[in-house]
């Protein structure tokens, strides 16, 4: 069983912790257990249920009647919700119960049906992404076991692939991008998103991968003197220094521009080379490569 903070219920969904202790005080669908220190924690089942019934909070019902709703009852007024993100909500809530439970072929089947629908750019964006967001904040805290993060991320791994593989643009652009993690960084779907979309449109790409040490990218750097370097720090390893990783990056490949994105480089808050770019969200990110084909 998974152990769950307030805190982790307020990250997962949006849900501030003084309202879920104000929802604790007047109604009865949360009853948390405490440590022998008093602090309130959460099983898998409330974490399921907050998920559900700020779902529904969120799109207008108002709390006093979910509270006298049932398990079936909450569960069908979710599936009536039609509104686009409302939908996408349901959808992410419904990939992080399905991680939770470990439940592999519900999620595979959740992410499968979006993307026929969608298709995997708007399913990587819409839906992985944010979820990722979210149960990285879990996966930091170390509330989630490192194999359900494994396991989820492996399925999504394999649909941003297939995507890949699947590619057949119709314009080629005459640039290169390097793409990369640097040494002691793993977490490689930001990078192989990116890898999708730059092919998608028409950018040649060198895929160098996870944790690369910085002579390696020198050397491609040298002999492909790529258009751009683009890395997705998320949480690299304790011995990564990101002023190291800047200071590094600077030397060795200075004159040729760095995109960065990630979880560290939204933190980071000292002044810039002028080469490098900072970016909050594969969003932007997406958002200023579109600004190059113009």
């Amino acid at each position: 069983m998974n152990a769950f903070t307030i805190k982790d219920l307020e990250n997962l969904t949006g849900i501030k912790a003084h309202t879920i202790r104000i929802w604790e005080q007047r109604y009865h669908f949360l009853k948390p257990e405490r440590t022998d220190t008093n602090i309130r924690y959460y099983n898998n089942e409330e974490l399921k249920k907050i998920l559900n019934i700020s779902l529904l909070n969120k799109f207008g019902y108002k709390i006093s009647h979910i509270d006298k709703m049932d398990d079936e009852e909450i569960n069908n007024k979710i599936l009536q919700l039609s509104q686009l993100q409302a939908l996408q909500e349901r959808i992410i809530h419904d990939l992080i119960q399905s991680m939770i439970s470990l439940d592999l072929d519900l999620f595979e089947e959740t992410l499968n049906k979006h993307i026929e629908v969608k298709g995997i750019e708007k399913t990587i964006h819409q839906i992985i992404f944010p979820f990722m967001e979210r149960i990285g904040v879990l996966w930091l805290a170390g509330h989630i076991n490192p194999a359900q993060e494994h396991l989820v991320s492996n399925i999504v791994r394999q649909k941003i692939l297939v995507g890949t593989e699947s590619l057949s643009p119709v314009i080629h652009q005459p640039k290169t991008a390097l793409l990369f993690l640097p040494e002691g960084e793993f977490h490689e779907l930001g990078l192989l998103y990116m890898q999708y979309f730059l092919k998608n449109r028409g950018f040649r790409v060198i895929y160098l991968g996870a944790n690369i040490p910085a002579v390696d990218i020198e050397y491609v750097v040298k002999m492909k003197t790529p258009d751009f370097l683009y890395t997705h720090i998320t949480a690299a390893s304790n011995g990564f220094s990101f002023d190291r990783f800047i200071t590094q990056a600077v030397k060795k490949f200075g004159e040729i521009p760095m995109i960065i994105s990630g979880r560290l480089a939204s933190t980071y808050e000292k002044r810039l080379p002028d080469k490098i770019t900072f970016k909050k969200s594969l969003s932007e990110v997406t958002d200023h490569i579109s600004q190059l084909l113009k």
